[in-house]
């Protein structure tokens, strides 16, 4: 049996705005109607028997959501601890002792047949008692990826982010390659291994999830016993030290899609070499990649990236991209939330966009997915007025019950009770007015919630 441990965590910084803490890149739709996560469960469940993810406390909603048509297990964590705790979590979850292939949830893989491939020859090195990492035949000498040097399938060393210099000696080389991120091996040798390298990491996974809450395929591991798990990667704690390791080596059309220029690489271009996404009229463009919401007209650009949001614009010289990172710990107090969350904000109910965000009113588009309703809440600083657009729900204000429907008013006194609901077959739509002296989502006391929230 082959279980697939998908890593669902991480914030995906590098790829702002397009992706932000509450809605990152994994969950993105950014080639496409698919996320990259829903791409690596459809293409792992060709060669996967059972899933297993494991993700964020505040992604869970949306790894649920994205994977439900899958069968998915899911491992809750409600901080992050980087990738060896991570696993080890994820191992002491799985029963019995079966082979673990464990894999990214945000990166592109266009050869399949090649995957396919190098997925088989693992899992036979793993059934021989080998932890299996994937090497990438290398197509430029890169300097964003990790090395792995070998000497056939035996690994030799592990080496970070070169220099260009270094980068072009390890291409010349011919038995280096990009450390892909991806692994498969017994259950039970993962164990062994990382008690003998690194015991601190196991007896604190195994303390925590002898805590952990277990229901319907869902496991929770409680805060106060997370944050006492050392913070480590799995190639740190483990792979480098370890003497029991080989490498498949692939050429399967792969990229961690770690910036915009990877994201370029991937599209198709026109005569220029450029890369539009949305509706972009050019003029002697070249090389430039251009993402937008909106109508974008482009004069005389050569090598640029522009990435236009509702909220945030990017605009860099190609190959510099990733320092946009370095610019969000500049953002000033007003403009911190950017680095958070999208004007459209996706909730386990369904979703809100802010339309106008005012110092004495706010006003916000709300949808409630079929089946779904919000929790029972009362606000301390605020009265809202809605209006309903579309679909049928139920409005609940201090014990009334109230049908609404499109041209439905209603009116939520501060501090009332209330709740809105969706029980029709369509989404639910509303146009929600907030007045009042502070309008922060803290300032939702929930009584009722169907999401744990509370």
């Amino acid at each position: 049996m082959l279980w697939n441990l998908v890593l669902a965590g991480g914030r995906g910084t590098r790829l702002w705005p397009l992706s932000r803490k509450a809605y990152p890149k994994q969950f993105a739709q950014l080639l496409g109607d698919k996320s990259l996560f829903q791409e690596t469960l459809e293409r792992n469940q060709k060669l996967a028997d059972a899933f297993l993810v494991i993700t964020g406390k505040d992604q869970a909603f949306l790894a649920q959501n994205q994977g439900s048509s899958f069968g998915c297990q899911y491992l809750l964590e409600p901080v992050g601890r980087n990738t060896a705790p991570a696993i080890a979590l994820g191992c002491l979850a799985i029963q019995e002792d079966p082979i673990l292939f464990v894999t990214p949830s945000d990166h592109y893989i266009s050869e399949l047949q090649a995957y396919a491939k190098a997925v088989d020859r693992a899992k036979s090195l793993a059934q021989e008692g080998y932890l299996v990492t994937f090497g990438i035949q290398p197509t430029r000498p890169e300097t964003g990826y990790g090395y792995i040097q070998v000497k056939g399938e035996e690994v030799l060393a592990f080496h970070e982010k070169p220099s260009l210099e270094k980068a072009q000696e390890f291409l010349s080389e011919g038995n280096f390659f990009w450390n892909s991120g991806m692994f498969c091996f017994k259950k039970s040798v993962f164990l062994k291994e990382l008690k003998k390298h690194s015991p601190e990491i196991l007896d604190a996974c195994q303390e925590a999830f002898q805590k952990v809450k277990k229901e319907n395929g869902l496991f929770q591991i409680p805060l106060e016993y997370m944050e006492k798990i050392p913070s480590n990667s799995i190639d740190y704690a483990l792979m480098e030290k370890t003497q029991n390791i080989r490498m498949v080596s692939c050429d399967m059309g792969w990229t961690d899609l770690g910036s915009f220029e990877a994201l370029m690489d991937i599209q198709e271009k026109d005569q220029n070499q450029n890369a539009f996404q949305g509706k972009v009229y050019s003029k002697d463009c070249h090389s430039s990649f251009i993402s937008s919401q909106r109508v974008i007209c482009a004069i005389g650009l050569s090598d640029f990236i522009a990435v236009d949001t509702k909220d945030a614009l990017l605009l860099s010289k190609r190959g510099r991209s990733q320092e946009v990172k370095e610019l969000l710990d500049q953002l000033d107090s007003e403009d911190s939330h950017l680095k958070e969350r999208h004007p459209c904000e996706m909730r386990p109910w369904g979703s809100f966009e802010v339309l106008y965000d005012g110092q004495d009113f706010k006003v916000k588009i709300i949808t409630v997915a079929p089946g779904h309703r919000l929790s029972l809440q009362k606000h301390f600083h605020r009265q809202e007025h809605w209006v309903c657009i579309a679909g049928e729900g139920l409005v609940e204000v201090d014990n009334q019950k109230i049908p609404f429907s499109p041209g439905s008013t209603a009116f939520i006194p501060k501090e009332s009770v209330h709740r809105l609901s969706n029980t029709g077959k369509e989404n639910l739509v509303i146009v929600e007015v907030q007045r009042g002296d502070y309008f922060g989502e803290d300032d939702i006391v929930r009584l009722e919630d169907d999401y744990q929230r509370i």
